[in-house]
């Protein structure tokens, strides 16, 4: 799955066990303008790092998996979790900055060699 938003809060590795790392993020995504949605996404073990280059006020796309569980607690009463785990991240302009070009400067052909032995 895949979303589009603007970065609103990234938060610090967490080691949540020996062998588990987290980092969360908060996406702003504005479906309606009048009321927003704050969405978090978790990065788990190495993706944690690809959160290392984003920033608050970046406008970003989200891949990511939607994973859900349950959990039974002491009592015996099952409840249920979603996780929304981001796969890949891309900045798409940066908060204050204006955004990449989306196309390949052209090449500069008048310095090309008259010869060339292309058949066409």
């Amino acid at each position: 799955m895949e979303i589009k938003g603007k970065i609103h809060e990234v938060f610090p590795t967490a080691q949540v066990t020996e062998s588990l790392k987290k980092r969360e993020v908060i996406v702003e995504y504005v479906e309606n303008p009048q009321y927003p949605e704050y969405l978090k996404f978790e990065a788990i073990q190495d993706r944690c790092n690809l959160l290392d280059n984003v920033k608050v006020g970046d406008d970003v796309e989200v891949f990511f998996n939607l994973r859900g569980r349950p959990w039974t607690d002491k009592t015996g009463k099952k409840s249920y979790f979603n996780s929304m785990q981001l796969w890949k991240i891309n900045v798409l302009s940066g908060a204050g900055s204006s955004p990449a070009p989306e196309y390949a400067a052209p090449a500069d052909i008048s310095s090309a060699p008259e010869d060339d032995d292309l058949p066409f």
